[in-house]
């Protein structure tokens, strides 16, 4: 049976429709290309989305309007059925997007007159809005996208029989791939100075407690951490997605909601953390960094110690991998040798091709198994650190192997499971979301069925 909202939508949709072919000679109504749910897309949406990529300099050579209105009716489906799931987002956090844009905007274009001006706009209270309502959408698309695959996982039955379904002349070709190993020495902090940052935090914590200040507020002027400053220290966390540091998740799930917590101690530095949310398996968590000041002669000692450790292994008094446990100071790779974990696939390889350009800079002319001389290494807090790097491991460019590639081979074999999900998710949500697609646009070669008849 037939939603009311369905039957509302198809009457006011037909009443259009039929007026206009009266008095217009089936002229589109008012522009309308296309209505998913509860969004109705314009024609005048898709020359924003080509504008919006060509500003971005994506070469639009090729892209149909077609395309990006496949593309703009998969977002809005997406958002109407995370708004039916009662997916939550936060409505500071999607304003203090737009104002990170807007910014770069004006720092680009010299002035927001100018942006204005660029963007065809009026007035800055509309061209907020607009940005606004996209990234409102493009939030919702992504929280719905992740909830449809947050459950699926691949045994290595289907790993293995994902990898013989594919012939042997189309098995992937794995680029040069190596793995390297560091050690990291941070440089003493002083007793005053970790006084210092301590009680800064306890008297942010007292301003928000006992004087009203805003968390958010402190945290845009005093945190350290640039990837949250702006949004007010906001990070959201899932319990079953680690994210962050084992101690910052750690406090963020004993907290109750409003409560802040103690100072404590991370690689990155020193912090405070409010919860401000919890729903189900997220948190929406605030925090303020701070970071020790390190002076010249605190480096100096680290680099001479590291120094050290260096000689010792290259006179094979110690091996890199028990220096690595013995002395380093990153805990994330300390207790594996020292060996990196690549944060895009998980495991300790990295493609040459893809390497970070900084890192790949720093080992690029080290042979195999030679030892880097103390670099220091600056995280985005500005905490500062000297390293030692090595190239552990090198494999040179092949076809796909089961047994020697199976990590790269499982990451695969989720992603076509993952999309299959997806896939099947929105034939069915198409199949029962009222869709209205203008009789111009029915000739489209979609992706999606979304001529449903």
């Amino acid at each position: 049976m037939k939603s009311i909202r369905f039957l509302f939508y198809f009457f006011i949709t037909s009443f259009l429709i039929q007026g206009q072919d009266q008095l217009s000679n089936r002229i589109k109504i008012d522009g309308v290309s296309s209505v998913v749910g509860d969004y109705v897309i314009l024609d005048s949406d898709i020359d924003k989305a080509m504008l919006e990529m060509e500003s971005q300099g994506i070469n639009t050579k090729g892209v149909s309007k077609c395309q990006l209105l496949g593309k703009l009716m998969e977002d809005k489906l997406y958002a109407h059925n995370a708004i039916q799931d009662s997916l939550e987002i936060s409505v500071e956090e999607v304003y203090s997007t737009v104002d990170q844009i807007i910014d770069n905007f004006t720092r680009q274009l010299g002035s927001i007159e100018k942006v204005l001006e660029f963007y065809n706009k009026e007035d800055e209270a509309s061209f907020r809005q607009d940005i606004f309502e996209i990234n409102k959408i493009q939030k919702l698309s992504s929280m719905m996208q992740a909830k449809i695959i947050e459950n699926v996982e691949v045994t290595p039955e289907e790993v293995r029989m994902f990898f013989e379904s594919i012939p042997k002349i189309d098995l992937p070709i794995f680029g040069t791939e190596l793995e390297i190993s560091q050690i990291v020495l941070e440089p003493e902090v002083s007793g005053d100075e970790k006084e210092r940052i301590i009680s800064q935090l306890r008297i942010f914590k007292e301003d928000v407690l006992e004087r009203g200040a805003s968390f958010g507020s402190k945290a845009i002027l005093y945190s350290q951490d640039p990837g949250s400053r702006a949004t007010g220290g906001k990070y959201t966390l899932n319990r079953k997605r680690p994210q962050m540091v084992k101690e910052f998740r750690d406090e963020a799930f004993s907290l109750e909601e409003g409560e802040i917590s103690e100072p404590f101690k991370t690689d990155f530095g020193w912090h405070i953390l409010m919860v401000d949310k919890i729903r189900g398996q997220e948190v929406d968590v605030r925090h303020i960094l701070l970071t020790p000041r390190i002076e010249p002669p605190q480096l100096t000692e680290a680099k001479n110690k590291l120094d050290t450790i260096r000689k010792r292994i290259i006179d094979k008094e110690i091996t890199f991998k028990n220096a690595a446990l013995a002395f380093s100071s990153e805990k994330e790779t300390k207790f594996n040798g020292g060996v990196l974990i690549n944060p895009q696939t998980g495991d300790t390889r990295f493609e040459l091709t893809n390497l970070d350009p900084v890192l790949f800079s720093q080992i690029r002319s080290l042979d195999d198994n030679e030892i880097s001389a103390p670099l220091i290494d600056e995280d985005r807090s500005g905490l500062k650190k000297y390293k030692i790097l090595m190239v552990s491991n090198r494999f040179d460019e092949h076809k796909a192997d089961y047994s020697l590639d199976y990590v790269r081979i499982k990451s695969l074999a989720l992603k076509e499971k993952q999309l299959n999900k997806i896939q099947d998710w929105m034939k069915d949500k198409i199949e029962n979301t009222y869709i209205y697609l203008n009789k111009s646009k029915r000739n489209c070669n979609f992706i999606n069925n979304w001529v449903k008849l």
